[in-house]
């Protein structure tokens, strides 16, 4: 047998990749007939709570993890749900600005009705504890029982695809970087790039709109 040649053991185990059996890569935003499918869902089975987590999702277009930690107060002034907020980011610890829009400002005064509570409180709390706030794990699998509600694969979903659906729209609406980039509070264009999965075919489908 030559040299430096050596051949695998027969009692070693192949390992098995960590992805086996698993969808990587980006998750898809949900399309315009998916968010309305998704509402009618959570407005048929009496989902207040979810209907106002699913709507702030796609108008905040916040991670799991700041989405998650909002308290009342940084949506509600006065008595009222703001039109827009600014929070901090955990992760870049930049703010970052967000409008409410009428439909999810109706949504969210309905859970806040039904929940109560003070301005420093959670608006989504934990099921343990009053004084946590709701898990991003959590979070997951509620997305993934409403996307599977209207038909969807839940794997081809995540909580990022709630971060990505607004923005998508609006740069396949409007074709403006720049805009996506500050909502979604990048620091670096690249990274809306990357993020929005554009490609050649977008930069020639916008340049061929164009007529000079």
């Amino acid at each position: 047998m030559e040299q430096g040649i050596r051949f695998p053991s027969p009692t070693l185990k192949t390992q098995t990749p960590w992805n086996a059996g698993k969808m990587v890569g980006a998750k898809r935003a949900l399309k315009e007939k998916h968010v309305w499918a998704i509402r009618f869902w959570l407005a048929h089975e009496g989902r207040i709570r979810d209907r106002a987590l699913f709507d702030l999702a796609l108008d905040s277009k916040l991670r799991g993890c700041d989405l998650v930690t909002l308290r009342i107060g940084d949506i509600v002034t006065s008595g009222q749900i703001r039109s827009r907020a600014m929070i901090v980011q955990q992760k870049t610890k930049r703010p970052v600005q967000f409008e409410i829009t009428e439909t999810t400002r109706e949504s969210v005064r309905a859970w806040l009705e039904h929940r109560g509570g003070s301005l420093q409180d959670f608006i989504f709390p934990s099921r343990l504890s009053a004084k946590a706030h709701l898990g991003t794990r959590q979070y997951a699998r509620l997305l993934d029982e409403w996307v599977e509600a209207v038909g969807l694969i839940p794997g081809e979903y995540g909580t990022h695809s709630m971060r990505r659906t607004k923005v998508a729209m609006i740069y396949k609406r409007t074709g403006n970087l720049r805009a996506v980039q500050i909502l979604l509070g990048h620091t670096k264009l690249d990274s809306t790039v990357r993020y929005l999965g554009v490609d050649v075919e977008d930069a020639l489908a916008l340049s061929e709109a164009t007529d000079l």
